[in-house]
């Protein structure tokens, strides 16, 4: 065909022509010829086509690099007409090569057309470049143009319910992941302040949003009675306006009525933009949470909520459980403790400021916050060899002498015997502290003349804690030192008593190790 080039349309057009339909859009149809009138025939030809209740809609392109342009912005073109010959002899195969191996659309599907068949044999074609139809323009009639463009359509339509259901799949995938993730970083936190912390982080990372959040707990004997409505709801932790809230702060009456709606329901619910989540556990407690702003978390999302609700209910169950563990343990030792210092007439609070001060310099030096907390829960143990050493012995007000001290300086050993075979992380740390806490930096302690990193990092805190704490309380042999005093007489065992960098950082942050001695006074001080 010839055209005057001076009645050819615009060489680039992005106007739509659109058929309307109620069903749903119509369909993409993309025409990329050099001759306006194959547009025309094509939009006429195809003016009452429906597949599924869709109309079509044309896009037009009068060139290859045209058409390229288009294609990298408009989405979803289910089909592309597409001429060979156009502003070179071989425009439309390097647009269909360009258009799967360049932007690498699998999808659309593809229907080569040209008036001179000679130019690019159908053999050579068909077998060379991935298109789904090739034909010669004088072939396409109305009939056939239909019939090609019915059978291209349900190819689409059926690849794109496949990509559908395989992005679901993958969303789905992914969602569980982060599921797990999120509850696998749920069961490291051991302490319900700092689980309670983590759930909410981990909630909004799970759905991706940016919300306020509240975790609270209540007895779950009120909710089965069916005294909701006066259940005594506790907040644990809060984020947005209700960080920091106290745990008796009232909650917005909106608030408490999405809780005790979720407490009659017995389930999580999503209400007016807001999700609270439902977790019963064994113990009698049911914890909630509540978020708003949910509006953009979809179908999957809220399945993905339930299934940590699940697993956040059995990580709660194992807290609780663990946390009742290791407090018995906890007390356990404390109460021997305190019995080994009362024998000794030790002052009366003296294992449980020791316990803080050496979780509190344990962080500063770097431990972890599970290492400090089982240096606190092991420490009072240190004297527990004690328990053997004669009452002349341990209670002589005077000097001891040669033959006394070295009874007494058998109690390490002794309390590590009696330790020593446990193989509780805590017992096991007790051990090790109860041998070296003795030991001194430059190797002169006792009982084996250990000296700087052959001391174990809580050993060295330990024999810190117990040498502050002694000279700034009443003994029977001595009277309480001043602070100042403290100090200097401390720095003087830097590099020899002391492991001078763990020195340095107990002195430098002596107010906290202050606050601490103040907040566990003796009884006697107490009555000052």
């Amino acid at each position: 065909m010839v055209i005057d080039i001076t009645n050819k349309k615009p060489l680039f057009s992005t106007k739509k022509t659109t058929e309307t339909s109620t069903s749903g859009a119509p369909w993409k149809i993309l025409v990329v010829d050099d001759e306006p009138d194959v547009h025309t025939v094509t939009k006429l030809a195809l003016s009452r086509f429906r597949l599924d209740g869709r109309a079509l809609t044309f896009i037009n392109a009068y060139s290859g690099e045209q058409a390229k342009e288009l294609l990298a912005h408009e989405q979803d073109i289910a089909v592309a007409f597409i001429d060979v010959v156009m502003e070179s002899d071989h425009a439309g195969l390097e647009l269909v090569k360009w258009i799967r191996e360049v932007q690498v659309n699998k999808n659309i599907r593809l229907i080569l057309r040209t008036g001179q068949p000679g130019q690019a044999p159908e053999e050579d074609v068909i077998v060379n470049y991935d298109i789904n139809d090739y034909k010669a323009k004088s072939e396409l009639d109305s009939r056939k143009l239909m019939t090609s463009v019915y059978s291209a359509l349900r190819s689409y339509r059926d690849i794109m319910e496949i990509e559908q259901a395989r992005r679901a799949q993958v969303n789905h995938r992914k969602g569980l992941e982060r599921v797990l993730e999120a509850t696998s970083g749920l069961f490291e936190l051991r302490t319900l302040h700092r689980f309670a912390d983590g759930l909410l982080t981990q909630v909004a990372t799970l759905l991706n949003l940016d919300t306020e959040t509240l975790l609270l707990t209540c007895n779950a004997m009120d909710a089965i009675s069916g005294h909701v409505d006066t259940a005594e709801i506790e907040i644990l932790a809060g984020t947005g306006q209700f960080a920091n809230s106290p745990s008796h702060k009232e909650l917005p009456e909106h608030i408490a009525t999405l809780l005790r709606s979720a407490l009659m329901q017995k389930r999580c619910l999503y209400e007016d933009n807001c999700f609270i989540g439902y977790f019963p556990i064994k113990s009698g407690l049911i914890n909630l949470l509540y978020m708003d702003g949910i509006d953009k978390i979809d179908d999957l999302d809220k399945k993905l909520v339930d299934i940590f609700a699940i697993n956040v209910g059995v990580a709660f169950e194992n807290l609780l459980l663990n946390q009742e563990v290791e407090d018995t343990q906890s007390e356990l030792i404390l109460r021997l403790g305190d019995v080994v210092e009362s024998r000794s007439k030790e002052a009366a609070n003296h294992v449980k400021r020791m316990a803080e001060y050496c979780a509190q310099l344990a962080l500063l030096a770097g431990l972890t916050e599970t290492e400090a907390d089982l240096l606190r829960r092991a420490s009072p143990m240190h004297d527990i060899g004690k328990i053997a050493i004669p009452d002349a012995v341990l209670l002589k007000p005077g000097k001891l002498n040669d033959q006394e001290w070295s009874v007494m300086r058998q109690h390490p050993s002794i309390g590590y015997q009696i330790l020593a075979n446990s193989e509780r992380p805590i017992l096991k740390a007790a051990a090790i502290i109860a041998l070296q806490h003795h030991e001194k930096y430059d190797g002169s302690g006792y009982p084996s003349n250990l000296k700087q990193d052959q001391i174990h990092i809580f050993a060295r805190i330990v024999a810190i804690a117990d040498v502050f704490d002694a000279l700034s309380h009443a003994r029977c042999y001595k009277a309480a030192w001043p602070l100042e005093d403290v100090i200097v007489e401390m720095r003087k065992g830097a590099g020899k008593h002391f492991d001078p960098d763990l020195l340095e950082l107990f002195i430098n942050n002596i107010d906290i190790f202050v606050r601490v001695k103040d907040n566990w006074k003796d009884h006697d001080e107490s009555l000052k």
